[in-house]
């Protein structure tokens, strides 16, 4: 028994913890990929216990936000907005999307981050498997189905043309437009590609 009244072995949570994990994760997502590295071998490299990871970050995906600086993580703003009808996905993505993306706080780093990754060759392989992975794949497994995984790509293609036009070129009337009026005309876009075959012929 220690008489100091101290432990020894793995770091207990503090904030130095804290930044020693976002440390080792940031290198090792940059280094390996997001598939390859696991909140386990993280934990191991930066001599604390697995569940302080998930103590201070939730999940992986929320570590990978953490080391990005996101406070909102797009991972987990999709995730939030999947439950529920699939009929309406469309319009709780779009809002999940624009609440985040319009909030003065959580949406800097998200603008930061789509402006700088095209920047650094490392990051842009991570963003991009991580939108692959966290998000088309999810909304894949969510429609399931034919074609789900090509559904959920060009869908992810129409969001990604709304936060290009919306937050980084700031095109207008779109950069200005009320979020009720943007779901409201984007959203039929969004379900004719998640739900629409391309060989079903068109009724007029």
């Amino acid at each position: 028994m220690n008489k100091s009244g101290t432990s020894r072995g793995r770091r207990r949570g503090s904030p130095d913890t804290r930044e020693a994990i976002l440390t080792v994760a940031r290198r090792r997502f940059l280094a390996d990929g997001y598939a390859p590295v696991t909140m386990r071998a993280i934990a191991a490299e930066a001599g604390v216990d697995a569940a302080l990871i998930s103590y201070f970050f939730g999940s992986k995906k929320g570590l990978f936000g953490a080391v990005l600086g996101l406070v909102a993580n797009p991972p987990e703003v999709l995730a939030s907005a999947l439950p529920g009808d699939p009929a309406t996905l469309p319009e709780r993505v779009l809002h999940a999307l624009l609440t985040a993306w319009d909030d003065p706080e959580r949406g800097g780093p998200l603008i930061f981050m789509v402006r700088t990754a095209p920047q650094d060759p490392e990051l842009t392989r991570l963003v991009r498997e991580i939108l692959e992975r966290e998000m088309i794949d999810r909304i894949a497994e969510y429609l399931g189905g034919h074609d789900a995984r090509a559904r959920a790509g060009a869908f992810g293609t129409q969001l990604a043309g709304l936060i290009f036009a919306r937050y980084l070129f700031a095109v207008e009337p779109v950069a200005s437009m009320a979020p009720d009026e943007l779901i409201h005309r984007l959203a039929p876009g969004g379900r004719a590609v998640l739900y629409r075959s391309p060989h079903r012929p068109r009724i007029r």
